[in-house]
């Protein structure tokens, strides 16, 4: 007897994103099963005919992939960085624009003076051009509220612009990204308002699904770190946290003690802190277009990663300062080239290593039996072609469950 399923996709070459023995996880000219927003079978053409399905695509030898996933994004702002942009070209640092008042704190401003209704319409159509693309998972931050009201407005705005656009968004409480202007000289007020009046409203009304921070020294210690984090805990919100990018204050370690699920950035990252990564199976997040943006010269350890088993995660980092792009395709091109990955580094970074940084991989990042039910057809049948060309989208169809 045959067994039914709403889509049966069949001659692809499934980049399956898992341990299978082949590279990718490929199962060439192979065919998988949904039913009810699930895959339920995964396996060879010659077993198709096992099945009756209400809807068949035939893959013609094309490039079948989970849908991508972009972890770590601060899409939703207002205003605009140009100048800023033009200051580091004529020779001004991260730092000295951040200390002339620009940088995170400009964005601050006019994302203050938005409207829900605003960031929200504005957040929609950059979701819409990851999702172009193939992207079907993405994380954004707060962080540009940096105080109660604001920080709440900005994670509102990101549910609705999901909903809106038909993507998955996870949320993430950024509260801990800069220091307000009304806080310059209460350092300890504002950490103690993110962690006694922001974090418990967000955990209790289900605003967000993880707490991050920026560790650095124009943002906040390895100690104002702990504190953030040991709120979160007390919450049940898991960390991740923008990690080493400008110097090594220990934040990928620090993230690592806590259970964390990705440590960002992480160009500065001792090996000390790599080995606890592993221990805690936390997940390096690169972000080569900040890397590319600030033209920076001090590159993550990626060797060290390798040899010490961390999964690679690589994202846009989409943001108004230092990654002003919605291009995720083009971010695994520059993993590869500025930071030496392979191709399929490249991809599981986008995939199941993406959906580990989130706390997702039973449900998303590869193609397997009880997992979502989201896949991209690509108009390729070079599995290079996702990371080698540029400029062209070769998304062919956008697969989403019932």
């Amino acid at each position: 007897m045959k067994k039914k399923c709403d889509l049966l996709i069949h001659n692809a070459q499934l980049i399956t994103c898992t341990d299978n023995g082949q590279p990718f996880g490929l199962v060439n000219m192979g065919a998988l099963a949904c039913k009810q927003g699930k895959i339920i079978w995964l396996g060879p053409n010659t077993q198709t005919a096992e099945f009756i399905a209400d809807e068949i695509i035939n893959a013609q030898g094309q490039v079948v992939t989970p849908g991508l996933i972009d972890s770590h994004t601060h899409l939703v702002f207002a205003g605009s960085r140009a100048n800023e942009f033009a200051m580091r070209l004529s020779g001004a640092s991260y730092e000295e624009i951040a200390n002339a008042g620009g940088g995170i704190l400009s964005t601050v401003n006019a994302t203050r003076l938005a409207s829900l209704s605003e960031l929200t319409t504005s957040t929609c159509a950059r979701l819409q051009h990851l999702k172009s693309q193939g992207v079907l998972t993405v994380e954004i931050k707060s962080g540009y509220g940096l105080d109660f009201d604001n920080e709440i407005k900005m994670l509102k705005a990101a549910k609705a612009a999901g909903e809106q656009v038909g993507i998955d968004v996870k949320k993430t409480l950024l509260a801990a990204h800069a220091l307000p202007p009304e806080f310059s000289n209460n350092r300890g007020g504002y950490i103690d308002l993110i962690c006694q009046k922001i974090i418990p409203y967000v955990a209790k009304n289900k605003l967000a699904d993880a707490v991050d921070a920026f560790c650095e020294g124009i943002g906040f210690s390895y100690e104002e770190t702990k504190q953030v984090f040991d709120a979160a805990a007390r919450w049940g919100l898991p960390v991740k946290l923008h990690a080493d990018q400008l110097s090594d204050l220990g934040g990928a370690g620090l993230v690592a003690e806590y259970g964390g699920l990705s440590a960002d950035h992480i160009e500065y990252t001792s090996l000390a802190s790599i080995k606890r990564m592993a221990e805690s199976d936390t997940v390096a997040t690169l972000l080569p277009y900040a890397f590319y943006a600030l033209q920076e010269t001090q590159k993550p350890p990626i060797d060290a990663f390798r040899k010490n088993g961390i999964d690679m995660a690589i994202a846009t980092d989409s943001n108004p300062g230092t990654a002003p792009t919605t291009n995720l395709l083009q971010c695994l091109h520059m993993a590869c080239c500025q930071f030496g990955l392979t191709v399929e580094e490249a991809i599981l970074g986008v995939t199941i290593n993406a959906a580990k940084a989130l706390g997702i991989d039973d449900l998303k990042g590869s193609l397997e039996v009880g997992k979502v039910a989201e896949m991209v057809l690509w108009d390729t049948s070079e599995i290079a072609d996702l990371v080698y060309w540029q400029g062209d989208n070769k998304v062919q169809q956008i697969i989403l469950p019932n």
